[in-house]
């Protein structure tokens, strides 16, 4: 009888630093690599678990004494927009929509230069070179997609790009792994009009969640998250429904959080390579 094992995936900590979300705090990430046969099953896996993709990395917050930081998805059966949000997809509805292959192009790194230097000039990302943001949307080891909105053209020429969203397809959802937008446009809310197209194709596809990435309480920067109705966070090793909002609080506590070999103990990792026998 002859077996051939999972390998188990290496998860290493970041060094501490300034947390972009909330002031006064600094931020530790629990990652992995992702590559080889089995990225797939590992994304699929660890993103029911919290973790995040970015570019060949998967990463979770794992602050010494903080828990703030949540995963949320939308649960897309049980979602209703509100009367707000279906104003926002009928002001959208002049938009084109086309979903490519993962591969930068000059026109998305110009509206996300635009888009940094409007929202987040001092942001972690602030820095990015064409080159950097070609590696941030092309090197994926995972089914991903570049979904593209754009105004109308005239003929069959494209108009100018409105919105972009790097987007991952998991085996149970999307994920929105980054978007951005043209600032110009504040009062089309685009933002909010691309969470919303991502749940119409998962409706559509018949994928049951769209994943959003954080929220954060305290931060006015993720507050637009639990805007959504269906939405859930991941909490305590699972999923549930987020409720009010202002019932949560981020605050900090020496306990609040595992000791990072508890943390790695507890992840359920996927069988990476099948179990065979002669």
């Amino acid at each position: 009888m002859r077996h051939t094992l999972p390998i188990a995936p290496q998860f290493y900590v970041t060094a501490p630093q300034p947390c972009p979300y909330l002031e006064g705090r600094m931020e530790r990430k629990l990652f992995t690599a992702l590559q080889g046969e089995y990225a797939t099953k590992l994304n699929d896996s660890l993103s029911k678990q919290g973790f995040r993709r970015s570019q060949n990395v998967l990463y979770r917050p794992s602050c010494a004494e903080c828990s703030a930081c949540l995963s949320a998805r939308i649960r897309v059966a049980d979602f209703k927009p509100t009367r707000s949000q279906r104003r926002t997809i009928r002001r959208n509805s002049h938009l084109k929509r086309e979903s490519t292959s993962p591969w930068a192009s000059e026109d998305q790194y110009e509206l996300f230069r635009k888009y940094l230097d409007s929202r987040h000039a001092d942001g972690g990302m602030a820095d990015m070179d064409i080159f950097e943001f070609a590696a941030m949307v092309e090197e994926t080891p995972i089914r991903s997609r570049v979904v593209e909105y754009s105004q109308p053209g005239s003929g069959r020429a494209r108009g100018e790009l409105a919105a972009v969203c790097l987007t991952d397809v998991l085996d149970d959802g999307l994920s929105m792994v980054y978007s951005f937008y043209d600032p110009s446009h504040h009062r089309s809310s685009l933002g909010t009009y691309v969470i919303l197209d991502h749940v119409r194709i998962a409706q559509e596809a018949g994928l049951p969640y769209v994943y959003l990435g954080y929220w954060v309480p305290g931060s006015s920067k993720m507050n637009y998250k639990a805007q959504f109705s269906s939405v859930e966070i991941y909490s305590q090793g699972s999923w549930r429904d987020l409720g009010d909002p202002d019932s949560y609080s981020a605050w900090t506590h020496p306990l609040s959080t595992d000791p990072i070999a508890e943390q790695v103990a507890q992840i359920n990792l996927p069988d990476s390579r099948p179990i065979t026998g002669t």
